[in-house]
């Protein structure tokens, strides 16, 4: 199968020239692929918030070829993997990175290991395998290429474990899942959740970081007025906090992994 589409995600950043390096390995191996760059500000190393971002984004994607560099590891004896899952392939390191974004899709069918080094440009370089391994082997795959030629299957891919939420009547517990560009703050907790523990509102009180506050349960961010919060379900049914014209994150003092507790006033 061919593919007309590639996707990047990365914590490259873009003061440098690693994104442009790898534009230009799928230019000269896949010429007639068109590239979506999901987004290249990932936080350094943060491979859960890369497996959020990237699992609430391949389902609006057309079928692609799947790159996700958010590598800590590169250079060490952990694999590079290609799972094939819904209609698309996802390439990267083996680290729980794209396990999320495989759930979305419907869940790995294939699974294979990047062994292969003809599929890899040749001088490797130990601490560039977004540029040497996985956006060439991105660019085979997106050209024909079978994962049976990438390397031998792989039963034991890891797995980022759930993220935790806690359900119970009139309350909601939920971790921190992602901080957006704006500061809203993502939860865990989708919007089934918060049915579920039947806050739906007006109003519930949140509690974050050592401080409680009552906050209005609304749709959208003008449903409160400049410089207030509101507890709304976001575009991913994730359940999240923001501040109209303002930052949740600076006035709830969280960041991911925090616990905040949603409840009755």
């Amino acid at each position: 199968m061919r593919y007309h589409w590639v996707g990047l995600l990365t914590d490259y950043g873009l003061r440098d020239g690693f994104v442009a390096a790898c534009h230009g390995v799928l230019a000269r191996l896949a010429p007639s692929v068109r590239v979506i760059d999901i987004t290249h500000d990932v936080p350094a190393q943060d491979v859960r918030h890369g497996a959020a971002v990237l699992a609430q984004t391949v389902p609006y994607l057309p079928p692609a070829v799947i790159v996700g560099v958010v590598d800590p590891g590169v250079g060490t004896a952990r694999r590079g993997i290609a799972i094939e899952t819904g209609d698309s392939v996802l390439v990267g390191p083996d680290n729980g990175l794209l396990s999320w974004a495989a759930d979305a899709l419907g869940g790995a069918r294939r699974v294979v290991s990047l062994d292969s080094a003809r599929f890899h440009l040749p001088g490797r370089a130990r601490t560039f395998d977004g540029r040497d391994v996985f956006t060439p082997v991105a660019a085979h795959v997106a050209e024909g290429v079978d994962l049976d030629e990438l390397g031998p299957p792989v039963s034991d891919a890891g797995w980022l474990p759930a993220p935790a939420v806690g359900v119970s009547d009139g309350r909601l517990t939920a971790e921190v899942l992602t901080v957006d560009h704006f500061g809203n703050v993502q939860l865990a907790a989708r919007g089934s959740d918060l049915a579920a523990a039947r806050l739906g509102g007006p109003l519930v009180t949140i509690g974050a970081a050592g401080q409680v506050a009552d906050v209005i349960v609304g749709a959208t961010f003008a449903d409160v007025a400049p410089g207030q919060p509101i507890c709304y379900v976001d575009s991913a049914d994730h359940v999240a906090l923001a501040v109209n014209r303002g930052r949740a994150d600076d006035v709830l003092a969280v960041r991911p992994g925090d616990q905040v507790v949603i409840a009755r006033p």
